[in-house]
């Protein structure tokens, strides 16, 4: 699960770093903001996963495929 993981986050920084190419602009501030952000939510999850994780055991992964799915067809519809 942790290797699927790490390949589909994997995947999604390499379609960023191509649309920057595309695009022709500076990545270091876009990097900057992304690893900042990136950070700081993951510490975040980390905390909160610490101490209420117990509550939701069996949900956290549905709930956290409807929210991507959900964030997929946004983009989808934003972008189209």
């Amino acid at each position: 699960m942790l290797l699927a993981l790490a390949v589909a986050t994997s995947i999604d920084a390499l379609i960023v770093g191509i649309s920057f190419a595309f695009l022709k602009s500076s990545i270091l501030e876009p990097a900057i903001i992304i690893g900042s952000v990136t950070f700081f939510m993951s510490l975040f999850g980390a905390y909160l996963g610490r101490k209420v994780g117990h509550f939701f055991e069996h949900e956290a992964k549905l709930i956290g495929g409807v929210i991507l799915i959900g964030l997929g067809i946004s983009l989808l519809l934003l972008n189209s």
